[in-house]
C-alpha cells in the first residue's frame, strides 16, 4: 500500500518509493530524501506543521505540503 509522508503517525517507518522532484526543495534531496531510503516520523509540531523525520540518520523537518509530494511504501507492508 502506498501513502505519503504527510499521512504518517509518530513512530511509523517506511521506504521512499517516489518523489515529485519539481515540488521538493533541493536541500531535502541533498540530505537523503531519495527513493529507496528509510524514513521515520519522530515528532509533529504543536499545530501539526512541520513534521520531524529521521532520514538516513539525518533529522529533518518537512512541511506538510512538501511531505504530500513524497510517496512511501509502508515498512510494515513489505514484511
Amino acid at each position: 500500500m502506498k501513502t505519503t509522508l504527510a499521512n504518517f503517525k509518530i513512530g511509523q517507518k517506511g521506504i521512499i518509493s517516489d518523489i515529485n522532484v519539481d515540488e521538493i526543495p533541493l536541500k531535502l534531496l541533498e540530505m537523503g530524501c531519495l527513493p529507496g531510503n528509510l524514513v521515520e516520523l519522530v515528532q509533529i509540531a504543536p499545530f501539526g506543521d512541520p513534521l520531524y523525520f529521521i532520514i538516513n540518520d539525518s533529522h529533518v523537518a518537512i512541511r506538510v505540503e512538501t511531505a504530500q509530494q513524497i510517496t512511501i511504501f509502508n515498512a510494515n507492508d513489505s514484511q
